[in-house]
């Protein structure tokens, strides 16, 4: 009877682990931009070096096993061996060698993709500057810079720096475009930033990758990178849009939703992700030409983006 269950029972896990695989995607190996990539580069690598211990190891284990088994009695029998230097100086020299290497590697990695840092192509191509709000359950992107903003899709010029600023008026999500690289968090009062860049048309997905809810599953994004024409076609396609985004149309996109459709608005006010931020920070904003946190009544803020 035994006999019998083992086969079906090994069938079943090889059977399940197929269905559990069947959904995965392998979208953070496959990067479509330079930072992507690096980070590609440094998983790839860091993989390799550890498995110069892993795979021995585990050679070694099956192969001690097989040597002293019990059956093998022409196996070597020292029972007052206690110590190697020889022995003593792999086992810790090539681990710590390793170890050092990958501290080296991951240091000088992270620090070159810091997120706050501008990628170096923007010094031949000017960027293009993006606001990020998550909400409840969906993704509002504002175009300062065209005055527009659309829900639930991004759209990204091929070969150009991307400056998001990223926040959230609700609890905090996790802003991730797996292929472009880099997950930063989105925080209620708080904002953070990230440079991207897409080297590759393409349409890729994007999500929040901390849970937040009832409708976490269906808070998605699709992040569109396309060549300049085609980029300029699509922002004029969101400024025909007749559905605009001010203090009053704000609360009711704001409001929670699940699987929320792409929305797209010809018109945004001024200074609203600002308003936002500060709106969780006792009636602060920040002054955009230091940079810096400032304190303001709140009917002084309503003066400040009318004036903006």
């Amino acid at each position: 009877m035994k006999k019998k269950i083992l086969p079906r029972l090994t069938k079943l896990v090889s059977l399940s682990s197929a269905v559990l695989l069947a959904g995965c995607t392998w979208d953070t190996l496959d990067p479509k931009g330079i930072v992507g990539l690096q980070e590609k580069n440094l998983i790839m690598t860091a993989l390799f070096a550890m498995l110069l211990v892993v795979v021995p190891v585990c050679i070694l284990t099956l192969l001690f096993a097989w040597q002293y088994r019990q059956s093998n009695t022409s196996a070597e029998y020292l029972p007052k061996w206690s110590h190697s230097n020889k022995i003593e100086v792999v086992i810790w020299a090539i681990p710590s060698l390793i170890i050092l290497f990958l501290a080296v590697l991951t240091y000088q990695t992270c620090h070159s993709l810091d997120p706050y840092k501008p990628l170096e192509a923007e010094a031949n191509v000017k960027p293009i500057h993006v606001d990020v709000v998550a909400l409840d359950w969906k993704w509002l992107f504002v175009y300062p810079d065209e005055g527009i903003a659309t829900v639930n899709q991004l759209a990204l010029p091929v070969n150009t720096p991307v400056d998001f600023r990223i926040t959230s008026d609700s609890v905090m999500n996790s802003f991730f475009i797996p292929q472009l690289g880099t997950m930063i968090y989105a925080m209620a009062g708080m904002q953070t930033q990230l440079h991207l860049i897409a080297n590759e048309a393409g349409d890729f997905q994007g999500e929040s990758s901390n849970f937040s809810g009832r409708g976490f599953s269906d808070m998605r994004f699709r992040a569109l990178a396309m060549p300049a024409d085609q980029y300029s076609a699509w922002i004029e396609k969101v400024k025909a849009s007749s559905e605009q985004l001010d203090s009053a149309s704000y609360p009711k996109l704001a409001a929670p939703s699940e699987a929320n459709p792409v929305e797209y608005f010809s018109h945004v006010d001024a200074g609203l992700f600002d308003e936002i931020v500060a709106k969780y920070n006792d009636g602060m904003i920040m002054d955009k030409s230091t940079g810096k946190m400032l304190h303001v009544q709140q009917s002084a803020m309503s003066d400040m983006n009318m004036k903006e």
